[in-house]
């Protein structure tokens, strides 16, 4: 995709599916570039703009990769950054895809989801601190409704972790603000996705708006959240659940 200056930029993680594939959606309706981060190369068959010249493999499970990425991610923005949002995120089931409890859960699990859903945000925007600073942009972590509460189907180390996510937003905001760079979270609920549980009708029967969310509403909110219609907002978690929290 040919670029300007002043065409804005996204980078994402975790934009294959679900939330993050209509987050590309979203800010390419809008006319941003977007650079899509994966473990996975780039499918020919994504339709998208940009292509694989606006991919980046990483496997952020492994930290050492993710450092050593960021130079092949500085060497594609022309020296800003307008958008990070860290949307990447795994949660383990047992064998039988049953709920891992903090009894059950292995400390290389443990390990291996705070590499992805917590240590790869810090990676990320600390490493393209100064790239962020020159756009004056926007930090987005994606955490989750399961961040404060138990969730009858998310693990404990994916729990725990977007909860550290949380907090992160907040030191963030406070670091970063002085720079005038935004930091702010989202928090999604039962949206309908590939990967959703067995059972989940049960807990939609019993949201406000007795619904199911859709990924392109989730979009929405981390859009205006890297646009100038938000830029007084930072250090806050919008929860995009259907008032699941209530």
């Amino acid at each position: 995709m040919a670029t300007n200056a002043s065409q804005r930029t996204l980078l994402l993680t975790g934009a294959s599916r679900g939330i993050g594939h209509a987050t590309v959606q979203r800010f390419n309706k809008e006319g941003w570039r977007v650079i899509t981060c994966s473990r996975h190369p780039f499918p020919n068959e994504c339709p998208w703009g940009g292509g694989i010249d606006n991919h980046v493999q990483i496997d952020l499970a492994d930290p050492n990769d993710t450092i050593n990425a960021i130079e092949t991610i500085r060497a594609k923005l022309n020296g800003r950054l307008d958008a990070l949002v860290n949307n990447a995120g795994i949660s383990p089931k047992g064998p039988e895809g049953e709920r891992l409890n903090t009894i059950d859960t292995d400390l290389r699990t443990w390990g291996h989801v705070f590499h992805v859903n917590f240590f790869a945000s810090v990676v990320l925007a600390r490493g393209l601190k100064d790239e962020l600073t020159a756009a004056k942009g926007s930090v987005v972590n994606v955490t989750s409704i399961a961040g404060s509460r138990v969730h009858p189907f998310a693990g404990a180390a994916y729990s725990t972790s977007k909860a550290a996510l949380a907090a992160l937003t907040r030191e963030m905001a406070h670091d970063f603000g002085p720079l005038g760079v935004r930091v702010n979270a989202i928090a999604p609920g039962e949206v309908e996705t590939s990967i959703l549980s067995p059972g989940t009708e049960k807990i939609v029967e019993n949201l406000p708006l007795r619904r199911l969310g859709q990924p392109a509403e989730v979009a929405d909110v981390i859009y205006f959240l890297c646009s100038n219609q938000s830029t007084y907002v930072t250090g806050t978690e919008i929860e995009v659940n259907a008032g699941q929290h209530v």
